[in-house]
């Protein structure tokens, strides 16, 4: 490890002139030679690290994005040319150019810290053996071999022997608690960041290998982070929480203010803007029109969260613009209110037992029509006698046929073959 931090030297003086900038703020109000004045120094150079991260964070977060939207793509090359390397790393080359992706940008931030972590280990290793480096001077180091952080020094390591540690004038059983609570804590917050990541900032329509690398990542990390940590010093150890609690925090800014389309948190948020102007009636802010106005303009090509945010603003009587804002759309209300209504008056579905006894009910009772009746009696009148007296007798059977069922407390059932409810009068001349 010596040796790999040696050739990051080049940085040494710079980190070193940052800490001892910081130390001289904290120093004026904790007392130089505390733990407090050279632990704060280190986690403000940590903090001054990471603001001018920024620009590459961003740039990290949409590649990370451009990649596992590429990944059906990345796919279907990888299967069509799986029996030829080069035509493969071709096509490959030829999506990132068009799609503008860079692979290696989502690991820039770690790439960019690096000088900056093997620098401050060096630091470090020179304040524990009590060598100069950089801007530190003999009084320097020997201020910071001092330092205790909860009773451990800050160039002591959690597998240092006794007298290395005795020599720092601290105890090997501080020095080890110190230094396991700083690492499970340092993998924990590796964990958790990298696990909020993939259980709410991930597409989850789209499944890919990419997903299943991440969540090995997601284990894998940590164990590396807890391996490694037990030879950092404690000022590393601060160093690295410092930066993982960082990326936590950011972590978790970027997925509830710009989530990924299609992931769980883009459903949250919607919904919490939804309620926003629905309440205030219009869209205040300039990110908010920003996100309003992305969707608008993807069309028939929203996602099932976007689509349910559309739906919303016309139940609320509102309709989004292409500029990002909202108006009043009186034609979406009548539209969301007539759909609400439609599925109100929609019958209930009734039971197969229930539609028959309705369907025989009407049957019996049809069968005594006015209508038909008084046709009967016209028909009689202009019929000869003859045809009188032998309707006049199927009258009686009828009427006969019709007492001796109300007798028996059953309908007359219809014939095989023949329509079932009521039937249409026969002619009086019909010999039937």
């Amino acid at each position: 490890m010596d040796t790999i931090a040696s050739l990051f030297s080049f940085i040494t003086t710079p980190v070193s002139w940052i800490i001892v900038q910081f130390h001289s703020l904290y120093g004026a109000i904790f007392g130089p030679d505390t733990g407090w004045a050279w632990g704060l120094s280190i986690v403000s150079l940590v903090i001054l690290i990471r603001i001018c991260l920024i620009p590459l964070f961003v740039k990290q977060i949409k590649s990370t994005r451009n990649m596992q939207a590429l990944q059906p793509k990345m796919k279907a090359i990888q299967e069509r040319y799986k029996n030829d390397r080069q035509r493969q790393s071709e096509e490959m080359m030829k999506l990132y150019k068009e799609t503008g992706t860079n692979p290696l940008s989502s690991c820039l931030p770690i790439l960019a810290q690096s000088p900056f972590f093997f620098a401050l280990y060096h630091v470090l290793s020179k304040i524990a053996s009590g060598d100069e480096i950089g801007v530190l001077n003999k009084d320097l180091v020997n201020s910071a071999r001092e330092a205790h952080i909860f009773g451990a020094p800050i160039a002591a390591k959690f597998m240092d022997d006794p007298a290395k540690v005795e020599a720092l004038n601290a105890s090997l059983t501080d020095v080890r608690i110190v230094t396991a609570i700083m690492i499970i804590l340092m993998s924990a917050s590796q964990f958790y960041t990298q696990r909020q990541l993939m259980q709410k900032n991930v597409d989850l329509t789209v499944k890919t290998p990419y997903m299943q690398q991440q969540k090995m990542l997601m284990y894998i990390f940590p164990l590396i982070f807890a391996v490694m940590g037990i030879n950092f010093p404690v000022g590393v150890l601060v160093y690295w929480l410092t930066t993982n609690v960082w990326t936590m925090g950011q972590q978790m800014y970027v997925i509830n203010q710009n989530p990924t389309p299609g992931s769980k948190a883009q459903d949250h948020y919607l919904q919490r803007l939804l309620k926003s102007i629905t309440a205030q009636g219009e869209v205040r802010s300039r990110r908010k029109r920003s996100v309003i106005q992305a969707i608008v303009a993807k069309g028939t090509d929203r996602n099932d969260n976007e689509r349910r945010f559309i739906s919303g603003l016309a139940k609320a009587g509102l309709a989004a613009q292409a500029d990002g804002t909202v108006t009043k759309s009186e034609t979406a209300e009548a539209e969301a209110e007539g759909g609400a209504a439609q599925r109100r008056q929609q019958p209930k579905r009734q039971s197969k037992s229930k539609r028959q006894t309705t369907t025989a009910q009407p049957g019996a009772a049809k069968g005594s029509d006015p209508a038909g009746a008084t046709a009967k009696t016209s028909l009689e009148k202009d019929k000869p006698a003859e045809g009188r007296s032998r309707a006049g007798s199927s009258q009686g059977d009828a009427k006969q046929g019709a007492g001796g069922n109300k007798a028996t407390g059953s309908a007359r059932q219809p014939k095989s073959g023949q329509r079932k409810g009521s039937q249409r009068p026969k002619h009086p001349s019909s010999k039937k």
